[in-house]
């Protein structure tokens, strides 16, 4: 059971404040019946609220699929520099959504924004290896030695411990599939660097089950499907 006005609140057309307004105005309809207060209870799965006549649609989390283009910081603020969460309209920006990990700025590709704290705990934590694959292209032509030795696991100059990862050649070795199953700081730039190859494009494709909409150009969006957020387990 959630209380209205959060769940109102959620959608990013109302703050509480206002649904206070509508509830108090009698605007705001549970299953046919108005509204007792802004703090009432009610299963947002099987009650039917209807503002201004039109139906709510009602969810405890929000699950957005972007195609981040490069250039953009995948943070949720900054002073200086446009973000993510610049990229979407005000009501989705008014859910406290965030990027599930990171992409460096100068990165492209799948990210996904959420206000489900514990499914991003989940998809990140390290214990579950989550796979999460990345188109490469780099200025120097990867080989067979450098598969294998991604495949054994890499220690960077710095002492760094990179796992085992997977690397697919793609065409003359300038392009590759790199299958990760962590996530740490700028590592396959790093990875690709210590065998003398500098990647001058990078592009996450999927992360788990979630897959990229091929048909979202750079700065696109989108609500995951029903069966998407159920595939990663979220909370339709």
């Amino acid at each position: 059971m959630e209380r209205l006005d959060k769940l109102l609140a959620a959608t990013g057309r109302w703050s509480r404040r206002e649904v206070k307004g509508l509830v108090k105005a009698g605007r705001v309809l549970v299953d046919g019946i108005p509204a007792a207060a802004p703090e009432q209870k009610l299963d947002p799965a099987l009650s039917r609220v209807l503002v201004d006549g039109e139906e709510a649609v009602l969810r405890k989390y929000t699950y957005v699929m972007m195609n981040k283009p490069a250039g953009v910081l995948s943070a949720t603020e900054d002073t200086r520099q446009e973000t993510v969460l610049d990229l979407l309209p005000p009501e989705l920006r008014r859910q406290g959504l965030f990027p599930v990990g990171r992409l460096d700025k100068d990165s492209e590709g799948l990210l996904l924004l959420t206000n489900d704290g514990e499914l991003a705990h989940r998809l990140l934590s390290p214990k579950r290896h989550v796979d999460k694959v990345y188109y490469i292209r780099t200025d120097m032509p990867l080989t067979e030695e450098d598969r294998e030795a991604f495949a054994r696991g890499i220690i960077l100059a710095d002492g760094t411990v990179c796992l085992p990862a997977g690397l697919e050649l793609l065409g003359d070795g300038r392009e590759a599939l790199v299958t990760l199953h962590e996530g740490k700081f700028h590592q396959i730039k790093r990875m690709s660097a210590s065998r003398g190859a500098a990647v001058c494009r990078l592009k996450r494709l999927s992360m788990g089950t979630l897959v990229l909409d091929e048909t979202l150009s750079p700065g696109e969006f989108r609500l995951l499907t029903g069966e998407e957020v159920t595939k990663i387990g979220g909370k339709p």
